[in-house]
């Protein structure tokens, strides 16, 4: 098998591995699903370890507001008796008023951030230096952990608005935020390697032959990223001549009649 490490940018991300048959369409699509997969834990392991401080999201509405604010404005969250940790709940007032404060108890707390921990673990960047290829068999179990320990810590779930439950739904709402800047449409990208775009329609060994015992450092990027990449050489500062010239005050002279 050919060992493809997947990187986006510089950034190294994961070891990926593929028959020297295998479509270049294929590989955009698997890779793009472990990429984006991984992402999603990231962002539940993130939100799992709030969970475990501070208890479940409030209503969107009552998030920020002070105390007073939330009596004046007549607000109750009805969720905070239907999502109660298992165990009971420990009060920890989160400052910035995200969270409703019931946190779960320190046994609970201990499972949901040691399964945060192991589902990290599975799919981190970390398994490219021990030479592990990650699988989307893998984002799927660290999922899967996530699910099952929040299951454990909650088991009357969580609200329908918390981002976990949510991302476990396949519910998640990202426009606006930072999150959505880093997922990846399949449509829109392509695989680079040795500054040459791999084309869709084609094989691997239509790039590397028929050796399956190689391994290559591929880019993943979108295809907007690549016409930024190049936006440049169109640029009248990418011109030496162009440059020259500023660098002379030879710009804009006009040398025919007046």
């Amino acid at each position: 098998m050919v060992i493809l490490h997947v990187k986006r940018g510089d950034e190294s991300h994961f070891l990926f591995s593929a028959g020297v048959q295998e479509a270049v369409d294929v590989l955009v699509r698997d890779i793009t699903a472990i990429f984006n997969g991984r992402l999603k834990v990231g962002r539940i392991c993130a939100e799992m370890a709030e969970l475990a401080e501070h208890g479940v999201t409030l209503p969107p509405n009552m998030q920020g507001l002070t105390d007073e604010q939330l009596v004046d404005l007549k607000l109750k969250d009805e969720w905070e008796d239907k999502c109660v940790p298992s165990g009971g709940a420990v009060f920890k007032k989160d400052d910035i008023g995200r969270r409703n404060g019931h946190a779960p108890n320190e046994k609970m707390k201990a499972v949901l951030l040691k399964t945060v921990d192991e589902a990290k673990a599975l799919i981190s960047k970390k398994q490219v230096e021990v030479n592990v290829c990650v699988t989307m068999a893998m984002v799927k179990e660290a999922l899967a952990q996530l699910r099952g320990a929040v299951m454990i810590a909650y088991p009357m779930g969580l609200p329908p608005h918390d981002p976990i439950r949510m991302e476990l739904e396949d519910r998640e709402d990202l426009s606006g935020t930072q999150a959505s800047l880093q997922v990846l449409e399949e449509s829109e990208c392509q695989l680079w390697w040795a500054a040459k775009e791999m084309q869709r329609g084609k094989k691997l060994q239509d790039y590397i032959g028929k050796n399956d015992k190689t391994k290559l450092v591929v880019k993943i990027q979108k295809k907007l990223e690549e016409a930024d990449d190049d936006s440049y050489m169109d640029s009248e500062w990418s011109d030496r001549q162009a440059l020259k010239r500023q660098f002379q005050g030879l710009t804009n002279i006009k040398w025919g009649p007046r």
